[in-house]
């Protein structure tokens, strides 16, 4: 017999901790830089960040980055990617998602750096391809939207001459094709590292990419850079627990950011570590928001597997939890989980009680194969044809984060929003809706400028597809954008018809339930399951 050590694959790393200053000095110029994050500040290596930030402040450098990032990732209020949205310090933004980061939205509005939009699954992706070196990403997610080189090409503002895309035809289908870059560094976050390197994600609501990042990064002769809250002992987590092997890893950081997301430190329910307990959450008010939701909800089928966006959309989990019927079947999340609860606002991305979670590689695997049953998704704008924008409005960059990989391939599709934005105010009394005070601006427009959704597409490939809002409810069909159903006590000509830029079709519209519009349970239950199998995409 020969003794084996308890932690045969290393010997410890002498160099493996640096200072967060240390490890901003490793960005050169011009240097492509990888930010793991999954949305929100979740897993969004912050400390990173500001310290690149404060190496700019002191010697003007790094310069001319290129910087990756999937899901937006801030707070609103200049944590994340807004640490490093500075002209010059960047050169380029490439990512599905900006609102949660103002300065970088600022800079990109200003146009004062390059942005490039793309589908937050092509990105999360793509790291993969360029792990394995492959040519790059051959996808027909986002044909017909504003990824298209024949329309925008992603571009966000007009410095950004060029995307990253080509059109190209294969055994007779069109297709588009990202090819790979070179990462040169990797700035992710995960829980504890122990002194080989090895990473670990327990405290974490979500895995992300950040595997995939790191094998990109070292495959492309990269740095990868994780910062944790903890180191430990070499051998001291467990091999089921690593989620990123100590060899692709080249220094860690301690950070002293405690949050999980931007307004939750620590919740254990949402990281799947231990086992699930009953738990409770607030309830959702009973508002406009709530009665979109609930309309939406009965669209749902008993087994389906399912996404909700985040915004108005995401409150059809909490509609199906007053209910009774969320375990009637399966909520996903892009960012990689099944099951629980969503989170909702700045928690998104994570759930309560979720039954598992994967890598989000993996999951948009699934939604851009069609493995969706149905999908509830918020807009910013709906035009006559049924096209769908949410990736700029009011002359903001928003990105469409996972927007375009969940529509274009789910079953059933229910986009969630209000007839009018700005200062929207309703009475909800016994079954019917007033409207105390109109919203500023309208939502149902002639032609959209940005098409994150192709009603075309869709309706050559058989998807149904509704608009719900809080007065009334379209579907889309051949001919254009259709109004079923109508609100009790709203006016159809003065609170409907001339608050949008367009005459929809119309044949006999029906009343909404009355009981979407009273408080307490509205006595909602799913559709018995659909039996049908899944059409191919």
């Amino acid at each position: 017999m020969i003794a084996l050590d308890a932690a045969p694959s290393g010997r410890g790393r002498p160099d493996l901790h640096l200072t967060p200053e240390a490890a901003a000095a490793l960005v050169p110029d011009g240097a492509t830089l990888a930010v793991g994050g999954t949305g929100s500040l979740l897993q969004v290596p912050e400390t990173l960040l500001a310290a690149l930030e404060r190496r700019w402040e002191s010697e003007a450098g790094p310069r001319d980055l290129d910087v990756v990032h999937v899901m937006g990732l801030g707070d609103h209020e200049g944590r994340g990617v807004d640490h490093i949205a500075i002209p010059g310090l960047v050169r380029r933004f490439i990512g599905s998602h900006f609102v949660l980061s103002p300065r970088e939205q600022g800079v990109i509005a200003r146009d004062e750096v390059e942005a490039i939009g793309l589908p937050a699954g092509t990105i999360s992706l793509l790291y993969r391809e360029i792990a394995a070196r492959r040519p790059g990403l051959f996808t027909d997610i986002g044909l017909g939207t504003f990824v298209d080189p024949r329309q925008q090409w992603g571009r966000m503002n007009s410095r950004t001459q060029a995307g990253l895309s080509e059109l190209v035809t294969i055994g007779g289908e069109e297709w588009l094709f990202y090819p790979r870059f070179d990462i040169d560094v990797a700035f992710l976050r995960a829980t504890e590292a122990d002194a080989d390197g090895n990473i670990s994600m327990d405290d974490e609501a979500a895995i992300g990419d950040n595997l995939a990042i790191a094998q990109a990064a070292r495959n492309s002769g990269g740095i990868v850079v994780v910062e944790v809250k903890r180191l430990v002992e070499r051998g001291a987590i467990p091999a089921s627990r690593v989620r990123i092997p100590g060899p692709l890893v080249d220094h860690v950081v301690r950070t002293d950011y405690p949050n999980q997301t931007p307004v939750t430190v620590a919740d254990p329910r949402r990281t799947g570590v231990t086992p699930n307990a009953a738990t409770e959450v607030e309830p959702l008010p009973f508002d406009q928001r709530m009665v979109v939701a609930r309309r939406a909800a009965i669209e749902l089928h008993e087994g389906d597997l399912a996404n909700l966006g985040v915004g108005m959309a995401n409150g059809i989990s909490y509609v199906a939890l007053e209910e009774g019927f969320l375990d009637r079947f399966t909520l996903t999340v892009e960012q990689g989980i099944f099951g629980g609860l969503p989170g909702v606002g700045l928690d998104s991305g994570t759930a309560i009680n979720p039954s598992s979670i994967v890598d989000m590689p993996g999951q948009f695997d699934l939604y851009d194969g069609g493995g969706l049953d149905f999908a509830g998704l918020a807009f910013a704008e709906i035009d006559r044809h049924g096209n769908v924008n949410v990736a700029a409005a009011g002359g903001k960059p928003i990105g469409p984060g996972g927007f375009i990989d969940i529509s274009q391939k789910a079953r059933t599709l229910v986009f969630c929003g209000t007839l009018r934005g700005g200062g929207l105010r309703v009475r909800l009394d016994d079954g019917r809706l007033e409207i105390v005070e109109e919203g500023r601006y309208p939502k149902f427009v002639s032609e959209v400028d940005h098409i994150s959704f192709s009603a075309g597409r869709a309706v050559a490939t058989g998807q149904r597809v509704l608009y719900v809002t809080e007065r009334a409810v379209f579907q889309l069909t051949a001919q254009g954008v259709e109004l079923i159903e109508i609100a009790p006590g709203v006016d159809l000509r003065r609170d409907v018809l001339d608050q949008m830029g367009f005459e929809p079709v119309m044949n006999e519209p029906r009343p909404m339930d009355p009981a979407l519009f009273r408080p307490g349970r509205a006595g909602l239950k799913p559709r018995p399951r659909n039996r049908e199998r899944p059409r191919k995409v």
